[in-house]
């Protein structure tokens, strides 16, 4: 099974445009356009049933001490954890790509509606809610349950580099066995024992000037 994307290269940058934020010489980050990025894939098994889409940054640190602090760093070798920015189930096979901005557009403040995609432009896939729920669950203006796509906004203080891998999975089932407000580790453990295949590709982010 292959994946790839037109909207980056994998192992290279990912564009502003897909990012939930972009670096700010002010006041050091600045909300971007959010778009999702184009993504298509091929030679998915024969024996496939239905296919499942998770992007995750595996290098968010796992304290948050120093983030986003005046005068401090995030150490690269801070212990690092995984933080979910989209996770795509029930995908049928006649769908073999997502267009760059088909099911995210923009910072949706509170986050954008969920699990059914609105007008469903994937003939029954279902959101979960992103790891931007819990982030802004303390915030009076932003917090909400942030279902689908929203892209990198690493700590524009980190000295680590941060990864986004989108895999896509293809399943031995027609649904996954997850409802409500499933969140990425709720369909990472829905997965095990049914994935037939899988594949991977991996841009980078960040929002530190002095990692450009």
């Amino acid at each position: 099974m292959k994946v790839w994307s037109e909207s980056f290269q994998d192992g290279a940058a990912i564009p502003g445009e897909f990012a939930f934020a972009v670096i700010d010489p002010k006041s050091h980050i600045a909300l971007s356009s959010n778009r999702n990025p184009h993504l298509a894939w091929s030679d998915v098994p024969a024996a496939a049933k239905s296919l499942v889409l998770v992007c995750h940054d595996p290098d968010v640190p796992s304290r948050g001490d120093d983030v986003n602090q005046e005068g401090r760093a995030v150490p690269a070798e801070l212990l690092r954890v995984d933080f979910y920015h989209w996770t795509l189930v029930d995908i049928p096979l006649t769908v073999s790509s997502i267009a760059a901005g088909q099911l995210s557009n923009g910072v949706t403040t509170r986050g954008k509606a969920g699990p059914s995609i609105p007008g469903d432009p994937l003939h029954g896939a279902r959101h979960g809610i992103n790891d931007y729920t819990g982030w802004f669950a303390g915030d009076g203006d932003m917090r909400g349950d942030y279902f689908g796509y929203d892209g990198p906004c690493p700590p524009w203080n980190d000295a680590l580099l941060h990864h986004y891998v989108f895999t896509l999975y293809a399943l031995d089932v027609a649904a996954l066995q997850v409802s409500g407000q499933f969140t990425g580790s709720d369909v990472r453990n829905a997965l095990q024992g049914h994935v037939l295949a899988q594949a991977s590709i991996t841009g980078t982010y960040t929002l530190n000037p002095a990692l450009k």
